[in-house]
């Protein structure tokens, strides 16, 4: 137990100044005598000891009792880190490997994602999906545990089957624009071109450029070719262009173990907050005695 506002220690003695002044004692009295009143207005509270109690309840309460809570907790002075995931038809894809099985492109990001969110500690995770239009699916939020599961609950035909590049970015931009300038960053990540949306790529990536929002394309998957379809894979030239322009980077992974590498490189290109540097979460107990304080109170006048 400690006390946040020690100091505060020193209004305990103005008990006996307020006792003088109710007394209509001279407050000019020379010194001998203001020290004889004083052990007279001793004496007189261990005759009466609860008016001294009281007022003792009284600035315990404003010192701020605390304690040191075992559990620690994240500064929350990380990043503000959007996530936006096409979820177009060709994320369906059955191209990527886990555990031997053959998963589709989606369903690879999603379990690497959602480990890559679990890293993100001290930082505001958002995410954003787009195919037709982009949505907010998680707004930005310290809750990492909440942007997890709705991440899992992330299905490809949510919202069209073609990709819309620009609107993602756009809908990034503007849900970041408002955070601190140092802090805006982007993780982007398609299979595909832009072939949806209303605002064009080349637009979006000049607003966020303007905006300080730094963006990491991830272009996922590869271009194939079958007797029945054909698959295209990303437009890489132009997720580097997007990369390169907002000052971020762009990463290409054509399989789960690629993948796995492009989100630890984004981890060390934007670390978050060093688990060694988090902030102790204190305990505050003034309720305590101020509880005590009143419940004396109540009792003298009702007893």
């Amino acid at each position: 137990m400690s006390f946040a506002w020690w100091p505060l220690a020193a209004l305990w003695p103005v008990y006996f100044v307020l006792q003088r002044v109710l007394r209509r004692t001279q407050i000019a009295a020379p010194p001998l005598a203001m020290w004889v009143d004083a052990q007279v207005q001793f004496r007189a509270a261990k005759r009466n000891p609860w008016p001294l109690l009281i007022w003792t309840l009284l600035v315990a309460a404003a010192m701020r009792p605390i304690t040191l809570s075992d559990q620690a907790v994240y500064e929350r002075t990380g990043r503000d880190l959007q996530m936006a995931i096409d979820v177009s038809g060709s994320m369906d894809e059955p191209d990527f490997v886990i555990n031997r099985q053959r998963v589709t492109r989606l369903e690879a990001v999603k379990a690497v994602a959602y480990d890559f969110i679990a890293k993100r500690q001290g930082d505001r995770v958002g995410l954003i999906i787009f195919a037709d239009h982009a949505y907010v699916h998680t707004p930005l939020s310290y809750d990492l545990k909440t942007a997890q599961q709705f991440l899992l609950e992330v299905e490809s035909g949510l919202v069209g089957r073609s990709t819309a590049i620009g609107d993602a970015i756009a809908l990034s931009v503007k849900r970041l624009r408002d955070r601190p300038a140092d802090s805006r960053v982007l993780v982007l990540l398609t299979d595909g071109s832009n072939t949806g949306g209303t605002i064009q790529p080349n637009e979006a990536t000049a607003l966020a450029k303007q905006t300080g929002v730094r963006i990491h394309t991830i272009g996922v998957g590869k271009a194939s070719e079958s007797l029945f379809m054909s698959t295209p894979g990303p437009d890489e030239d132009l997720l580097r262009l997007i990369a390169s322009e907002t000052g971020g980077q762009y990463f290409h992974a054509g399989d789960t173990r690629a993948l796995l590498g492009v989100y630890d490189a984004i981890n060390q290109i934007e670390p978050s907050l060093d688990p060694d540097q988090n902030a102790k979460r204190f305990v505050e107990w003034y309720w305590m005695p101020l509880l005590g304080a009143f419940g004396l109170l109540l009792w003298r006048r009702w007893r």
